[in-house]
C-alpha cells in the first residue's frame, strides 16, 4: 500500500514540476540567454579593450621614437592623436608627452597644454600636480609670482608628490619678484618638512642665507 502511495506522490510532484515549468520556462531560458550574452558581451569588450591598449602602446612607442630622433612636431602629432583616440591607460601621458613636446618650440603653447591637463578632473592628482610644476618650470621667468602661486600652491600640500618642487619653484619666483616674505615662507615651508629631498634643502639652505634677517618682532 506504501508503493501506492509513494508512486501517486511521485506522479503529484513531476505534475507540479510539468505545470512550473510550463508557466516558468519561457522565464528561465530568456535568463539563461541573458546570462550567455552578458558573459559574451563582457569578453568581447574585454577583447577589445586589450586590443586597443596593445595598439595605443604600439603607437605610442613609435611617438616616443619620433620624439628622440628630434621630429617634434610629428612627435607632438602623434602623442596628440593618443590622447584623443588612444587607451584610458594612455591617454593622459600621451597628453603630458605632447606639451612635452610643444615646449620645445613654444613654452607659452605649452604652458597652456599643461595648464588645460592641470585643470581636467579626468587627470589624476599627481598628473594635474606634474603638468602645474611643468608649465611652472617653463613660464617662471615670463610669469609674475601671483600667476606662479595661482598655479602651484595646490601642489605644495603635504600630501602632494610634487610638493618639493612646487615649493621651491615658488620660492624661485617670489625671490624674482623681490617677495622677501613670501621667499622665506617656502623656503621655511621646504626646511621644515622632513622629507625634503637633501640637495634641494642645500639649496634653500643656501638662498635663505642670501635673505635678509627677519625683523624682530
Amino acid at each position: 500500500m506504501s508503493e501506492i502511495f509513494n508512486e501517486i506522490d511521485e506522479d503529484l510532484r513531476r505534475e507540479q514540476l510539468k505545470k512550473l515549468w510550463d508557466r516558468y520556462s519561457i522565464f528561465v531560458v530568456a535568463a539563461a540567454i541573458l546570462i550567455v550574452a552578458a558573459v559574451g558581451g563582457w569578453r568581447g569588450y574585454m577583447y577589445l579593450e586589450a586590443k586597443k591598449a596593445a595598439e595605443a602602446g604600439s603607437a605610442f612607442e613609435a611617438a616616443v621614437t619620433l620624439s628622440e630622433q628630434g621630429k617634434s612636431v610629428e612627435a607632438e602629432a602623434a602623442f596628440a592623436k593618443i590622447a584623443a583616440d588612444g587607451s584610458k591607460g594612455y591617454r593622459g601621458l600621451a597628453r603630458l608627452r605632447a606639451a612635452a613636446e610643444a615646449a620645445t618650440r613654444d613654452p607659452q603653447a605649452a604652458g597652456k597644454l599643461y595648464d588645460a591637463i592641470a585643470a581636467d578632473p579626468a587627470m589624476s592628482g599627481s598628473e594635474q600636480d606634474l603638468a602645474r610644476i611643468r608649465a611652472g618650470g617653463l613660464l617662471m621667468e615670463t610669469e609674475p609670482y601671483a600667476a606662479m602661486r595661482q598655479r602651484l600652491e595646490p601642489a605644495t600640500g603635504e600630501d602632494r608628490t610634487y610638493r618639493h618642487t612646487a615649493r621651491e619653484l615658488l620660492a624661485l619666483s617670489a625671490w624674482r619678484a623681490n617677495d622677501i616674505t613670501a621667499t622665506r615662507q617656502w623656503l621655511d615651508m621646504i626646511g621644515n618638512d622632513a622629507r625634503t629631498p637633501a640637495s634641494m634643502r642645500s639649496r634653500a639652505e643656501a638662498m635663505q642665507a642670501l635673505l635678509p634677517p627677519a625683523a624682530k618682532s
